[in-house]
Order: structure tokens, then sequence, then C-alpha cells
């Protein structure tokens, strides 16, 4: 904790000076995206401060939530294994791929897990890496700038700068693969998994945390389970994935 002290005020200041950048993009974003992507699908002109709705194809199955209670926001959903296999992205459904600089293992399982997932469903993927610490938020802002229909990110070390920058940028859907943040607007949805769960420099490394559930067959799974539950409308929650 002592040695997150020195760092805050710089954090903070540099937060609030990317989230300002963040505001005009999405403003001028949302003032030409019907002349320059809306035109075609009609899902980029929602108002500012908005979550993009994109639906997908196919429907969740049973066991993913209950339609009669669904989820409080910030809840963490326990669907059952498979209830998202129907669930497949739109046709032109583009991502952001937000990821940092020499990435860890389990973090290029998730990088290899997008990308399969992407080329399995026909998914444009724009890769924006945070190549140091420095870059981190403002490649936060880089991401939103894309204005994709989801930003997914990986590797712990993107945590802290989504959850400063996110609740500034709630036109944008993102989703947290492998990680969550500890109080996610609308916005931020996690998949995660017993063996994963950092949640932010703050609370550190969960106790169950286990480098060797990062599997590719795992994070294949928490992804389409993550995708498919943004893809409904299920967002500001966390998929716990088996």
């Amino acid at each position: 904790m002592t040695r997150l002290v020195p760092r805050a005020p710089v954090v903070l200041a540099a937060a609030l000076v990317v989230a300002g950048t963040v505001l005009v993009a999405g403003c001028s974003a949302q003032s030409d995206g019907a002349a320059d992507r809306g035109s075609d699908t009609g899902r980029h002109s929602a108002p500012a401060g908005v979550p993009t709705a994109v639906r997908g194809t196919g429907a969740l199955g049973p066991g993913f939530v209950d339609p009669a209670e669904p989820p409080a926001p910030e809840a963490t959903i326990d669907p059952a294994p498979g209830s998202w296999d129907d669930v497949a992205p739109p046709a032109g459904y583009r991502v952001v791929l937000l990821s940092p600089g020499d990435p860890s293992t389990e973090t290029e399982t998730l990088i290899d897990a997008v990308g399969s997932w992407a080329d399995a469903e026909d998914v444009t993927v724009v890769p924006v890496v945070a190549d140091t610490a420095d870059d981190r938020l403002s490649s936060v802002a880089e991401a939103i700038g894309e204005r994709s229909d989801l930003v997914i990110s990986v590797g712990d070390e993107l945590v802290d700068p989504i959850a400063a920058i996110s609740p500034s940028a709630l036109h944008q859907q993102f989703l947290v693969l492998g990680a969550e943040i500890a109080e996610p607007t609308s916005n931020v949805t996690a998949a995660d998994w017993t063996g994963a769960g950092f949640r932010g420099e703050g609370l550190g490394v969960s106790s169950h945390h286990d480098p060797a559930t990062f599997t590719d067959e795992r994070a294949g799974r928490a992804l389409r389970a993550g995708v498919a539950a943004t893809l409904n409308d299920l967002s500001g929650i966390v998929v716990w994935v088996p």
C-alpha cells in the first residue's frame, strides 16, 4: 500500500487529463458516427454517455441468467456451462484488443484466445498495445477512440487504467478478460474464473490466483461467455465461468 502513495497524485492527474480527452473524443465520435459508420448498422449513433447496444445472433441458453431476476449492477453470475454457445457476434463486429507490452505467459494465452475466437467468428480485431507503464492511460483512451463495438482488455496491468477512465466513456463497452474491476460502471463487464481474479493494485492478486488455470480452453470459454453477456445487454457484471 505504501508504495502507491507517491504515485497516486500523478496517476490521478493523468487520469483526469486522459478522461477529458476521452470525453472530447466521445462527443466527436457521436457527432460524425452516423456519417461514417452508423449508416450501415445504426449501432454507433447512441447519445454520448449511453452504452452502445449491439445485439448478437442466437439466444442465451437456459441457466445463463434467470430472465425473471436479471443480475443487479456489479453482480457476479455463474452461468451454466455451454449456455452461451449459441450466441455469436453480428456481421461486421469489430473489437479492440487492449494489451500490455511484454505480456506475461498468462496474458499471452488470453491474447491467443481472442485471436482464435476472432478467426472463428470473422471478427475484426484492432490491436492497441500499452508498451510501457506510462502508456497505459493513453492506450485506454486510444482504444476508446477507435469506436469499436467492444474493447477487450487483457493483462492485470490495464485493470487500474480502465477503472480510472471507463466512467468517463460510458458510450464504450469493455470486457475485462481474466481479471475484474473492483467497482465497475455499467459499461464494464468481466469474464473471470477461480484461479484468476486480479482486481487492481489496491487489492492485489487474489488468494486463489493460479497461473496454471490460464489455459487456452479456459480463456476461450470465458471470452465467449463474456461476449455473450455484452451482446445480450448484460453489462456491468462479472461472468464467472467454471
